[in-house]
């Protein structure tokens, strides 16, 4: 274990050039994207929302990774109401790269009982030029209906944590693909330490069947009461511009208990004061097998 933290030591090393602040961008940017979302789907329907929204690489996952335009465009429409809210969302400080997080409920017909409770979480991108922000990733996880109302965790981005941008386009990409695959290969060894390295102190954890757990400690607890060992292989990422938020994608097989089964995960890495990469958010969806 200590190999591997060193070499994430050495790999995180790599972006430790700051360089002079810029403006920041403000997160409530995200937080209206998410609720405008919401509003378009109120008003076309869950699938006029989603086409309306959606960048051209975005994907949802269907339950594995799919085109959001090509998943709308090949169906008639998507039945019931869906409504969410934003309760968790960070921005990039040139304001390219953000997610929102938080609970949902989807109902198919009048009925209360057909009501069906959820997190979501989405991750929203602009490109150069673009005067607004594209879905680029959603998923989400089911769970019993909340006994309580979760506060809110909204924080505008910390530019002292700037990197200088690569000259090289692909570099970024390539050291958030390594950090992932370094937390996957550490993973197969321990979970427990792997969360300790790789978490964010005040990281949240999104597992099906289960209110999102936050805290460091919380999910390592959580972790180790439902005897959960990860096996997990990267599949994509992407990072911001200005070098302080990323995500990334992949497969997943899970173990909890005696039971194994296939997910498709997400995490959203952050980058601290000390230029490391943490795992501020992760997602996993079942796959039915």
């Amino acid at each position: 274990m200590k190999k591997i933290i060193l070499a994430a030591v050495i790999l995180i090393s790599l972006t430790k050039t700051t360089f002079a602040q810029v403006q920041r961008a403000d997160v409530f940017t995200v937080i209206e994207a998410e609720k405008n979302f919401n509003k378009l789907i109120e008003r076309k329907g869950i699938k006029g929302g989603f086409l309306a929204v959606a960048d051209p690489q975005g994907i949802i996952f269907k339950p594995d990774a799919v085109n959001i335009t090509d998943f709308y465009n090949n169906i008639d429409k998507q039945a019931g109401t869906l409504v969410s809210k934003p309760n968790f969302a960070r921005i990039s400080v040139n304001g390219d790269l953000g997610f929102t997080a938080g609970p949902y409920v989807y109902q198919n017909s009048g009925a209360d009982t057909d009501k069906v409770y959820g997190d979501y979480v989405s991750i929203w991108k602009r490109e150069d030029g673009d005067s607004k922000l594209k879905l680029l990733i959603n998923l989400g996880v089911q769970h019993p209906e909340p006994e309580a109302e979760t506060f809110t965790d909204f924080k505008n981005p910390d530019s002292v944590k700037l990197v200088a941008p690569s000259q090289d386009p692909f570099a970024g990409k390539r050291i958030i693909n390594a950090t992932d695959e370094l937390f996957n290969h550490s993973l197969t060894l321990s979970t427990l330490a792997s969360y300790k390295e790789f978490l964010s102190p005040e990281g949240k954890f999104y597992f099906p069947g289960f209110e999102p757990i936050t805290g460091q400690d919380k999910v390592m607890k959580f972790l180790d009461n439902e005897d959960i060992s990860i096996n997990a292989a990267t599949t994509n990422s992407g990072r911001a511009a200005s070098n302080d938020l990323a995500y990334t994608y992949g497969k997943a097989r899970i173990k909890k208990g005696d039971v194994v089964s296939n997910y498709n995960y997400v995490r959203i890495w952050e980058i601290d004061a000390s230029h490391k990469w943490n795992v501020i958010l992760e997602i996993f969806s079942a796959v039915e097998n």
